[in-house]
């Protein structure tokens, strides 16, 4: 057998991330997941996963988003501790945070005169799906349910982006309760496009740095 065959045949070397590469990801991710946060809540859209869940809590009752997101968040912590490590829960509360923080004061500095709301659906659904695919790439999450379904697809082998798509799904559902028909289907459209971008992008065994 020639070397080259050799070569061919072997394990993908699995190389490991150093902590300034873990920082960048963190901080761009995250700063793509706020942009497109920003255009989904300039359009009046909602968005899956506890990010949806707190634009209900701030449709409903007026709660600023920064505030309900990091709230909402707190009790996924233990459950990432126990299942995912402790390296993961850290980065996973950092990205919370900066997110958090983003979406507060991005708005300050950014201002759409005119945002169409099926663009604001797609465009909100790219970034938000390529900045959480940065971020678990460098295993952290937007925290609650990220955690579960990137739990569910290590061990399980359930693709990231097909439970998260289900998971949203029924949560922006629940957006009628707050919503018309046509901003819960924008926002069906964004949770399509954003999950879409995590199912083809990231899949177990295709992504090896660590």
């Amino acid at each position: 057998m020639s070397a080259a065959a050799d070569t061919s045949l072997a394990p993908p070397v699995v190389t490991r991330h150093r902590w300034y590469e873990d920082i960048q990801a963190l901080v761009i991710g995250t700063l793509f997941v706020a942009l497109g946060v920003v255009m989904f809540g300039t359009a009046g859209l909602l968005t899956g996963g506890t990010a949806g869940i707190a634009f209900l809590i701030h449709y409903a009752t007026g709660v600023s988003f920064s505030v309900a997101f990091f709230v909402i968040n707190l009790p996924f912590y233990v459950f990432a501790w126990k299942r995912m490590g402790m390296a993961f829960t850290v980065k996973t509360f950092v990205a919370v945070g900066l997110l958090s923080l983003f979406t507060h004061f991005l708005p300050q500095g950014l201002h759409f005169s005119f945002l169409s709301p099926p663009l604001a659906a797609v465009l909100g659904g790219l970034l938000c799906g390529t900045g959480m695919l940065m971020l678990f790439r460098h295993r952290a999450s937007l925290g609650g349910l990220n955690v579960v379904v990137l739990y569910l697809q290590e061990r399980m082998g359930w693709r990231a982006g097909k439970v998260q798509m289900a998971m949203d799904g029924l949560i922006v559902l629940c957006a009628l309760m707050v919503a018309d028909g046509e901003r819960v289907a924008l926002s069906v459209l964004g949770a399509v496009v954003l999950n879409m971008t995590l199912t083809i992008n990231h899949r177990p065994g295709r992504y090896m740095a660590i």
